[in-house]
């Protein structure tokens, strides 16, 4: 039986850069590590796996996100990827307060966004999309009215 949905696992390129713009989501590190030897790769099924992960969780939440960077072998990207109707893992939504606060803060710091606040009436909720590192889609999201 499932208990839960324990991790998000995300390949970047630049483990630290992806770790800083996690944190300005709040979120903080939970562990971090150097992961290499027969045992992951054995796990992962790639030979002579080098690479590291952090760990990452917001403050009273249970789900977390892990980040991996591969020194070895190293890491492909699809060009494709980032694009909204590819079939697989589309993209992480963060449920917010003050949506309209939050934009504004994420586009004082460079951060831009595939379209204005978009309002789903049928769920009373306000959502935008923007790109994270290495081309990751993300949503804010935030309801306005009960779920």
């Amino acid at each position: 039986m499932i208990k839960g949905l324990d991790h998000i696992n995300i390949v970047v390129s630049d483990l630290e850069r992806s770790q800083k713009f996690f944190e300005c989501f709040g979120m903080v590190v939970i562990d971090s590590s150097e992961l290499s030897g027969s045992w992951i790769s054995s796990i992962v099924r790639l030979p002579e796996v080098s690479a590291r992960y952090v760990r990452l969780g917001l403050p009273g939440t249970e789900t977390k996100i892990e980040l991996i960077s591969y020194d070895y072998p190293p890491s492909g990207k699809s060009n494709e990827v980032s694009q909204a109707n590819r079939i697989g893992y589309r993209h992480l939504a963060f449920e917010v307060i003050d949506i309209e606060k939050i934009v504004y803060n994420f586009k004082e710091q460079g951060i831009e966004f595939l379209s204005e606040i978009f309002v789903y009436e049928k769920l009373g909720k306000k959502l935008v999309y923007f790109y994270g590192p290495d081309g990751i889609l993300l949503e804010l999201c935030e309801y306005v009215k009960a779920k």
